[in-house]
């Protein structure tokens, strides 16, 4: 049941700009869940990205088979890969740093929930002007630019969507083109970090552990199927400025808590 629990707050979480993982730690330490590694954290979210994969299959089976023939398939693929490029450069000396050290940070998790909200709200006010207004016509230096951005997401709080979102406005797309630049991105980002974790805690994948994980990657699927259309479609409406307000109430809220001595 904890890991059910679990898989769904990942999955309505992972595409918010509210940080999946902040939102993971935190109820697992509620449910006395324990988590060696981040193992179970990092693993159910590949149920999230299978799910955006499952609702953008039709714009990914046109884009693989537009690379032999058409010049905006193969620069939209190219854009993916550089945005995916510094995840895989940062994941690979840090990845070790932030499971072991900010993982175990609440504090740390409570400043990044505040400051992404606050940039959250000042990009949403003076951001620049909308060049790109389909995630497909993302540029190949737009793109690597919002890989950089995505580096930041190694920090729990920070929230990968987040984090390409914004960097995804401040370089000149459109809110929703962001939104869903940012799904395609999360997709060999996820898949990398699934592969390595996987490969690096294999001994510790217990019947027991997997049964959990097997569980907590369904719900997670079946979450994110519910939220990622409605999202889009808010943003577009009604823009970010919840989300940010969000993430500043739930920041103060967690030092408090820590301050008392519940977490």
């Amino acid at each position: 049941m904890q890991a059910a629990f679990l898989g769904v707050v990942q999955g309505l979480t992972e595409f918010l700009p509210i940080s999946s993982t902040a939102h993971l730690l935190v109820a697992q330490r509620l449910l006395g869940f324990d988590d060696p590694g981040g193992v179970f954290t990092v693993l159910i979210q590949l149920g999230s990205i299978l799910a955006v994969m499952w609702l953008y299959r039709q714009r990914l089976i046109e884009t693989a088979a537009g690379l032999s023939t058409r010049p905006e398939a193969r620069r939209f693929a190219a854009a993916i890969l550089a945005a995916f490029v510094p995840a895989v450069i940062a994941g690979l000396f840090l990845a070790d740093f932030v499971k072991t050290v900010l993982y175990e940070s609440f504090q740390a998790i409570a400043v990044a929930f505040i400051i992404g909200g606050l940039i959250m709200l000042v990009v949403e006010r003076w951001r620049p002007a909308v060049i790109v207004s389909d995630a497909r016509d993302t540029s190949i230096p737009r793109g690597f630019g919002i890989g950089i951005s995505q580096t930041l997401a190694l920090v729990p709080g920070v929230s990968r969507s987040g984090a390409t979102i914004v960097g995804g406005m401040l370089l000149g797309l459109s809110q929703r083109a962001a939104a869903e630049f940012s799904f395609f991105v999360a997709m060999p980002t996820m898949f990398g970090a699934f592969a390595h974790d996987a490969w690096e805690v294999r001994h510790l994948l217990s019947p027991e552990r997997a049964i959990e994980i097997s569980v907590g990657f369904v719900m997670a699927f079946l979450a994110a199927l519910v939220v990622v259309r409605p999202f889009v479609q808010f943003i577009s409406r009604s823009g970010f400025a919840p989300f940010a307000w969000y993430r500043i109430a739930a920041g103060a809220a967690l030092l408090a808590a820590v301050a008392a001595g519940w977490l």
